[in-house]
């Protein structure tokens, strides 16, 4: 069945709003939702240091409860979304949803905790909260695939404003009608462009946090009683036809089974340090180098691509080839496929400025190229194919299938939980306060309370 045909019948926030106000958590997502807090918290520990992180939370204008994970301070919910939500997408190693894609937790864990915080909501409230914007987040990235990057938007910045207002509305236990105002408000408060393309400058760092802020400040004015339209979504002048114009929105995905099933169960958690996409070409060029070959014997490697992932990981190739700093390296196909190769791996520390500009890395990203495949699945899957012609005239070919860390092959809780280990490792926590945290995280899920104290400092 196609909504476009019935939406007539009930607004979509107010649909989004009664699935946000009554859900049911399965046991599945509830785990998925335990690993999606533990990442997040791992991710903000390990940037907790950065340049971008400091700036962040220097910009800060409030005290309160809520925590900022790896400083001491408390702050108001609105800064401490903000720094959150900034370092935990910051590194581009938090999870995506391959529909999309689409970053959910670093935008809804930290608006939820922090207005948990705030209010002093349960542990059962935010997995609630969580799970509910975690769910819709995704969903809706499936209305006009490949449409809001089109128009130059970056779907989490802009899609996490109402899914976060909806997460928080939930956790506060607002009734439907005043979460649907909440999800109207946030359609004004959504923002983010991806021209950091350009030169790796860092507003998509800010995007999740800023997103995340939007989301609380929504929900809290509708709680107050600012209305926000119904038809935020659908309108004509609406969510989708100011975010993705090129497309005609399908309400299917975002509506069919919505508190039936629950999507956020094949969330993806990234192995590497890198986008997306990249993913797949980063696991083809480890096995390139397992095979013995050296940087020396290549002399070109053509990869595979989806049409709609160019743009933004190919584009303009020869700035790709040689990325400005280590920031851009992570959108950049050739070098991710380079390092990957010669380290055997893409983590955070292959993507330093020292590391993007050593010459032997940037010699074989420059023989790194792309074609486009017609028949590519992107974005319904991710998958990854290089060609690689050698000294000797050999060809070989390296093909993955798919993500791995997604649906079709998923990272194990342990792998996750070894992840997070070594993000907190990274930002240098000692092993014992990663375990207190993630003991804190286990607690707040199984319905006990958030506490938080052992992120701070």
């Amino acid at each position: 069945m196609n909504h476009q045909t019935s939406i007539a019948d009930e607004p979509v926030a107010l649909r989004l709003a009664s699935f946000a106000a009554h859900a049911r958590v399965s046991p599945k997502a509830r785990e998925t939702v335990r690993l999606l807090l533990l990442d997040v918290a791992g991710l903000c520990v390990a940037a907790r240091g950065t340049d971008y992180v400091r700036a962040a939370l220097a910009s800060t204008a409030s005290s309160g409860k809520a925590t900022a994970i790896g400083h001491a301070s408390g702050l108001g919910p609105y800064d401490a979304a903000l720094v959150n939500g900034t370092a935990a997408h910051g590194e581009d190693f938090d999870d995506t949803f391959e529909g999309g894609p689409i970053h959910a937790g670093a935008v809804i864990v930290p608006a939820v905790l922090a207005a948990a915080e705030h209010r002093g909501l349960s542990g059962e409230a935010v997995l609630r909260g969580v799970a509910v914007g975690t769910e819709l987040m995704c969903r809706m990235s499936l209305v006009t695939p490949q449409a809001i990057h089109k128009a130059c938007f970056h779907p989490t910045a802009v899609i996490g404003a109402p899914a976060a207002a909806a997460a928080v509305a939930s956790a506060l236990g607002l009734p439907p009608k005043l979460i649907a105002h909440a999800i109207g408000v946030a359609g004004s408060l959504a923002s983010g462009i991806i021209e950091y393309l350009a030169d790796g400058s860092w507003t998509k760092r800010l995007h999740a946090g800023a997103a995340a802020q939007a989301g609380i400040r929504a929900a809290l004015l509708a709680e107050a009683g600012f209305l926000g339209p119904a038809t935020v979504i659908e309108g004509h002048h609406g969510f989708y036809r100011a975010f993705a114009p090129s497309k005609a929105p399908d309400f299917t995905p975002l509506l069919d089974g919505l508190g039936e099933s629950w999507v956020l169960e094949t969330l993806a958690f990234k192995p590497y340090a890198c986008g997306t996409m990249t993913q797949p070409f980063v696991d083809c060029a480890i096995a390139l180098a397992q095979q013995g070959i050296k940087a020396q014997d290549i002399v070109s490697l053509e990869c595979e691509v989806g049409e709609g992932t160019v743009h933004r990981l190919w584009e303009p190739l020869a700035l790709k080839q040689a990325p400005p700093n280590a920031y851009a390296a992570k959108f950049s196909t050739p070098y991710c496929v380079a390092v990957g190769f010669i380290d055997g791996g893409a983590g955070l520390g292959q993507f330093t400025e020292e590391r993007v500009a050593e010459a032997s890395v940037r010699a074989l990203a420059a023989k790194v190229s792309y074609v486009v495949n017609p028949e590519d699945a992107y974005p319904r899957n991710f998958s990854g194919h290089i060609r690689a012609t050698l000294t000797d005239g050999s060809l070989r070919e390296l093909r993955q299938p798919h993500m791995r860390g997604g649906a079709h092959e998923p990272l194990s809780a342990g792998d996750i939980l070894q992840k997070f280990h070594d993000n907190a490792a990274f930002g240098s926590w000692a092993r014992e306060r990663s375990e207190q945290m993630a003991a804190a995280l286990d607690t707040l899920v199984a319905g006990g309370s958030v506490d938080l104290s052992a992120a701070r400092g």
